[in-house]
C-alpha cells in the first residue's frame, strides 16, 4: 500500500523549482511514496512534467473548497514547504501529521530591520530536506530538477540564434530593486565579446529594445517572445547566466549552468543562492558590499525606500562582462 504524502509550496517561480530535491529524494528513498503537490495555477505548468509527482493540484477554488476536495483523497502525510496562513489552515483541517519548513522570520526581519545577522549559513534546499528526516530520507547531492516537456519547441529564427555559444542574460525580476537599471545592462552587454541573448516577460520586452539598440548587433532581445519552457530551453544551452536573484537563476542552477548573478536589496545570506548539491559549478556572486541599508526587504520593492539605489547603481559593470568573458 502506497503512504500518499501532499506537498504544499504555492509559489513562485524560483521558489518552486527549489522544492525539487525534496520530491526527487522522496520519491528516489521512498519507494512507498504517492506524491502530490498543490500550487497556484499559474505554476502548475512547472510540476506537470516532473516524473516524481503523482498528481499536480492547483488553487483553482477557494480554500475550504479545495482543502474539502483533498481531505477526501486520504493523505498520510503533509510536508508544508510554504509554511504560511492558509496552509495551517490546510493542516488543520486535513488533520494528519504534517513537517514544516523553518522560514527563519524572526532571523531575516533582524537583518532587514536591525542589520543584525542571526542567520545559519543553510541554503533553503537544506531546511526543506530537513522536513524528510523522520522519514530517513537525505540529499542526494544531485540538486534542482526542472523537465522540460519533450512537445516544447522554439521556431528556427531561435534555433538558428541559439545555434552557435552564446550568454544568456536573464533582465527581469519581480520586483525594481531586484533589477539592474537599463543604463548598467546596456554598459554590461556592449563588453561583453560573444553572442548575447536577453530572456525576460512581456513586461522586459520594451527594456531588451532598449538594450540592444544601444548595445550593439551581438545583443539580441528574445524577452516577451518565448514561455517559460522555452526561456528555460535557452538557459540550458548557454554557455553562461547573468541573471538577478530571479527563478531564472534557479533554472539555470538546474542545468548545473555557470551562473553570474547580481544581487540589490535581497542578500545571499538568506540563503537562496545557486543551488547545484554536490556539483562543483563555477558562479559568482555580485553585490555591493557595506552598504547601511542593505538589505532593505526579504523580497523586494517597486522603488529603492532611499532614492539612491546604491545596491544596483554602483554595480560592478566591468567586472561583470570579464566574468561573462572568461569562457
Amino acid at each position: 500500500m502506497q503512504t500518499k504524502f501532499l506537498i504544499l509550496r504555492f509559489s513562485s517561480i524560483g521558489d518552486i523549482v527549489l522544492t525539487t530535491p525534496v520530491l526527487r529524494c522522496l520519491k528516489l528513498q521512498y519507494p512507498n511514496a504517492e506524491i502530490h503537490y498543490l500550487t497556484k495555477p499559474a505554476f502548475e505548468n512547472i510540476l506537470a512534467n516532473n516524473p516524481y509527482i503523482t498528481k499536480v493540484h492547483v488553487l483553482d477554488k477557494t480554500l475550504l473548497q479545495k482543502t474539502m476536495e483533498l481531505k477526501h483523497l486520504g493523505f498520510d502525510y503533509i510536508i508544508d514547504l510554504h509554511n504560511n496562513l492558509r496552509t495551517r489552515i490546510i493542516k488543520s483541517v486535513l488533520n494528519v501529521p504534517s513537517f514544516s519548513f523553518d522560514k527563519l522570520n524572526t532571523e531575516k526581519a533582524q537583518l532587514v530591520n536591525l542589520k543584525s545577522n542571526t542567520l545559519p549559513q543553510v541554503h533553503i534546499v537544506n531546511r526543506y530536506l530537513d522536513t524528510l528526516e523522520s522519514f530517513g530520507v537525505t540529499n542526494d547531492g544531485q540538486g534542482l530538477d526542472y523537465f522540460i516537456p519533450d512537445d516544447v519547441t522554439l521556431s528556427d529564427e531561435v534555433k538558428q540564434l541559439t545555434s552557435k555559444p552564446y550568454i544568456a542574460v536573464a533582465i527581469g525580476a519581480q520586483y525594481s530593486t531586484k533589477r539592474l537599471p537599463t543604463q548598467k545592462l546596456i554598459e554590461v552587454c556592449k563588453q561583453i565579446n560573444t553572442k548575447v541573448i536577453l530572456l525576460g516577460g512581456k513586461e522586459d520586452e520594451n527594456t531588451g529594445n532598449e538594450i540592444i539598440e544601444k548595445s550593439g548587433s551581438h545583443v539580441i532581445n528574445l524577452s516577451g517572445k518565448l514561455s517559460l519552457h522555452q526561456s528555460a530551453w535557452v538557459v540550458k544551452q548557454a554557455q553562461k547566466v547573468i541573471t538577478h536573484d530571479t527563478g531564472l537563476m534557479h533554472i539555470a542552477a538546474a542545468f548545473k549552468k555557470p551562473i553570474i548573478s547580481i544581487w540589490g536589496n535581497t542578500v545571499p545570506d538568506f540563503g537562496m543562492t545557486p543551488y547545484y548539491g554536490n556539483y562543483n559549478i563555477t558562479n559568482k556572486v555580485f553585490e555591493v558590499p557595506h552598504l547601511a541599508c542593505r538589505p532593505c526587504s526579504k523580497i523586494g520593492f517597486n522603488a529603492c525606500p532611499k532614492a539612491h539605489f546604491n545596491c544596483m547603481n554602483l554595480q560592478d559593470n566591468s567586472g561583470i562582462a570579464a566574468a561573462a568573458n572568461e569562457l
